[in-house]
């Protein structure tokens, strides 16, 4: 690898990916919209103990994953690794909290994480989400999961699950930790390094432990579900109820717990059933405490969020191959330099009217011009040379009949409403 090469765990996404990018971010907003989400931006940065403080420190992401970073005014900032932490706290910020409640909000962006890179896992990965703040509804947790559902119908995604759970309030996982520590004590010491570092702080994280998880005694471990308090219990009934009516299925995993610390009650996931071990396309769940731990006031929470790197790969190849195709409405050929000149009035009139049209810059020669505008798929081409530059005019070339008209510039766009 050489100095110039992309740092690892990076990609360079190249025009005919980023036509498919493009493609899944419009719909993106264009579903979020109809549920009446508005878009927030926030910086790519963030002060180091906003993901500390609202992540957990007990997290991957916090211990092993972060790029933090001391700026020159000795402060510690951190690139953001995840959306909901930078979005709760610029709402707290902003003051959001004395508006109308709950506040719907969705973003798209990059973030960052120093992990080993994977299909679907990068190093920089460009990440969508939504988030409702000041709701304790269930209703609000079932629109959340429904509308993920919903996005991945959208961009026609077929094979999926639904995961649910839920993991509590601190109340019913006190109980619950006790009851896991005792559980599990006998094999502390077999434990992985990071679940050995997690049991007395979040032992609840060592149920979906990549390599203890699978463990005869996690696996037989008291589960989180069978000892929720009476309103966590009440809660997950309703959201689950909510669900049934909306005809969302959904899978029961008691072990599924998330990665993030600020997780209360619901929790979810969309798993990818042709992904292998990478399989997570969307998640997300309530975060009831975090609005607060960022300073806010005692507001509840909860949205999902999804990676667009690992949702591409769900996609069917050739829808891909189908977004990916550099397609103008016209192209124009240009024969002589009087004709080139013209050229360029006819493409800021075409691009005027909303047609996506382009022409030759490399001196190619008539036929060269007319395979390019067949690669490009142009149902239309323009030809000028001298005699249309005499009579302020183009010859409109039909490039499927191949049948030919002269059309005078000041009628060119009547003519060409077929073809848009």
């Amino acid at each position: 690898m050489t100095e110039f090469a992309r740092p690892p765990g990076t990609v360079d996404v190249l025009p005919e990916q980023a036509s498919v990018w493009q493609w899944v971010e419009a719909k993106a907003r264009e579903v979020f919209d109809l549920y009446h989400y508005r878009e927030m931006r926030t910086p790519i940065f963030e002060h180091t103990a906003v993901f500390e403080r609202g992540v957990g420190d007990t997290t991957d992401i916090v211990q092993k994953e972060m790029y933090t970073f001391t700026d020159r005014g000795g402060r510690s900032l951190t690139l953001r690794p995840e959306g909901t932490a930078g979005v709760v706290r610029a709402f707290v910020e902003g003051k959001l909290h004395g508006g109308t409640l709950p506040g719907k909000y969705f973003y798209l962006g990059p973030m960052f994480r120093y992990e080993k890179k994977q299909a679907g896992r990068y190093r920089q990965f460009n990440q969508y989400g939504v988030e409702v703040i000041g709701s304790d509804d269930p209703r609000a947790d079932a629109e959340v999961i429904e509308l993920a559902n919903r996005f991945l119908q959208v961009l026609g995604v077929e094979h999926y699950r639904l995961e649910l759970n839920s993991v509590g309030c601190p109340q019913c996982r006190a109980v619950h930790k006790a009851l896991l520590l005792e559980h599990l004590l006998p094999i502390k010491a077999e434990l992985c390094q990071d679940c050995q570092g997690r049991f007395d702080k979040n032992p609840m994280r060592i149920l979906d432990c990549k390599i203890d998880g699978k463990h005869p005694l996690v696996l037989s471990a008291p589960k989180i579900t069978d000892h929720l308090c009476v309103d966590c219990a009440a809660h997950f009934e309703e959201v689950k109820g909510h669900l049934d009516a909306l005809h969302v299925q959904y899978e029961l995993t008691p072990t599924m717990v998330r990665g993030l610390d600020y997780y209360t009650r619901t929790a979810f996931e969309f798993i990818g059933t042709e992904l292998g071990a990478q399989s997570t396309i969307i998640g997300g769940g309530r975060y009831n405490g975090l609005v607060s731990m960022l300073g806010g006031p005692d507001l509840q929470g909860v949205g999902f969020a999804g990676g667009l790197e690992r949702l591409l790969l769900t996609f069917d190849q050739a829808i891909m191959a189908e977004l990916a195709v550099d397609k103008l409405d016209v192209f124009v050929i240009t024969m002589g330099e009087a004709a080139a000149m013209l050229s360029v009035f006819v493409l800021q009139l075409l691009r005027s009217h909303g047609f996506r049209a382009d022409g030759d810059y490399a001196g190619r020669g008539f036929k060269a011009q007319l395979k390019l505008a067949d690669r490009y798929l142009a149902p239309a081409a323009l030809i000028i040379g001298d005699d249309e530059v005499a009579q302020h005019a183009v010859m409109l070339r039909d490039m499927t009949s191949k049948e030919q008209q002269l059309v005078a510039i000041d009628e060119l766009i009547s003519a060409l409403r077929k073809y848009k």
